[in-house]
């Protein structure tokens, strides 16, 4: 499933939201940058024949977008909460700008009194704008300026941001309340929601295969044949526990494997949109084992069946204790967060670069191992040591394979680390993965 979302508003509110979007892997954003918030109307009507859905930022612009005609799309508006606010009034403490008073616009009274009490500076003059909703730049402008000139305030707290540029024209010290990166995720997650192909898909089928790594040895560990089946139906138990939490439907496969089924969209809300696997942090802390799972999804039960298999090998092909996703394109979400911490997660792993890096040379379990270790330790540059440490080969094998991937140009040749005795040895940089982090 992809969907196509428009987004736009300034430049420092795109580059902001496309940082936060590449957390959910099924938007296609389509960014717009413009000079002026005034600007965003039309090109919300002229996207609105290309994409899904659309998200702005700007009390202005989702004024005017609310009085022109309604859009045949749905458009979401990324709010200004305390969160802005907060940003803004502990960087004017940062920086010592807090001399005399605050001057305030876009929030309510009500918002900014609770949020100064909260931050404990009740001894803090402030004075907000009461004007009418939504007034144009110009009437906040004259009223900061006013404000300002009557020293009733040192600095100026704005979500407009062509009051900011305007106020910085004419030499008055002032502070952007920009967007937070959660009220983005709350305003995607909406706009998620509000689109045809998400709820097209809410009800698909995902098929799951958990598999408990190393299993053999946790038997062997065993006193007796007691302790082993109660070893059993504890893992058993705790399993359907979390099945259950995705309203699926489990069945045991034998041996160190359980299949369940569920919902795509109980399963997205879970996971907190593919970011982590709660059943796998419960498995280490209650009975010490780290489980392995493939999530597959597909337009036919047999199609998301077969997808989990591929996604659970890719899983144990990375060295246990992750998941992986294989969507229906074939696209590879992964690794999800485990009972380890994830320092990096990956969007999505096209089909023709997973085709592109097993051309090189990369097999499908290199390329799981590779994945799986720099999304743990957020690290991209390695030498040839390492790499060969890393995929269990020789350094020799390591040294022939970083040459063939660095002539498909999967990687690059970034710096030479000097020594204290030898010659300097070659880094590596991890490019074609460092680009699908975020």
């Amino acid at each position: 499933m992809v969907i196509r979302i428009g987004i736009i508003g300034t430049k420092e509110v795109v580059e902001q939201i496309g940082q936060v979007i590449k957390t959910f892997p099924t938007f296609t954003p389509q960014f717009c940058i413009v000079e002026n918030e005034t600007d965003i109307p039309g090109y919300a009507e002229r996207l609105s024949d290309s994409v899904e859905v659309i998200l702005i930022y700007g009390p202005l612009a989702g004024r005017r977008l609310k009085a022109q005609p309604k859009l045949s799309i749905p458009v979401h508006y990324v709010p200004l909460t305390e969160a802005g606010l907060y940003k803004a009034l502990l960087r004017a403490v940062k920086d010592a700008k807090l001399t005399q008073g605050i001057s305030v616009d876009t929030l309510t009274k009500v918002l900014v009194t609770r949020a100064v009490k909260e931050l404990d500076l009740r001894q803090l003059p402030y004075v907000v704008y009461n004007g009418p909703p939504y007034a144009s730049a110009e009437k906040l402008v004259a009223f900061h300026q006013e404000q300002y000139e009557a020293g009733r305030c040192s600095i100026v707290l704005t979500g407009v941001q062509a009051v900011a540029q305007q106020l910085s024209g004419l030499g008055i010290p002032n502070l952007w309340m920009g967007p937070s990166d959660q009220d983005i995720i709350v305003s995607l997650e909406r706009a998620l929601l509000s689109t045809e192909s998400r709820r097209n898909k809410e009800s698909q089928i995902v098929v799951g295969i958990i598999n408990v790594d190393d299993f053999g040895k946790l038997v062997m560990q065993r006193m007796n044949e007691h302790e082993v089946q109660l070893l059993k139906l504890d893992i058993q138990r705790m399993v359907l526990s979390y099945v259950e939490s995705l309203d699926g439907y489990m069945s045991y496969l034998g041996g160190d494997e359980y299949l369940f089924f569920t919902t795509r969209g109980i399963f997205e809300r879970e996971t907190g949109g593919y970011k982590s696997i709660p059943l796998a942090k419960d498995a280490k802390q209650s009975y010490s084992l780290s489980l392995s799972l493939g999530i597959g999804f597909g337009m036919t039960a047999n199609e998301a069946g077969t997808n989990a298999r591929e996604a659970l090998r890719k899983a144990k092909e990375a060295g246990g204790n992750s998941c992986f996703i294989v969507r229906e394109d074939k696209s590879i979400i992964g690794p999800l967060e485990m009972s380890e911490p994830v320092r990096a997660t990956f969007a999505p792993l096209d089909v023709a670069l997973v085709k592109k890096a097993e051309a090189a040379g990369m097999t499908s379990s290199y390329l799981s191992k590779l994945v799986a270790y720099m999304s743990k330790h957020e690290k991209y540059e390695y030498h040839v040591h390492e790499v060969a440490a890393m995929l269990h080969i020789t350094v020799r094998s390591a040294h022939r394979l970083l040459l063939m991937w660095l002539d498909n140009g999967l990687i690059e040749l970034s710096r030479e680390e000097k020594l204290p005795k030898g010659r300097p040895r070659q880094m590596y940089r991890f490019s074609f993965i460092e680009q699908k982090s975020y």
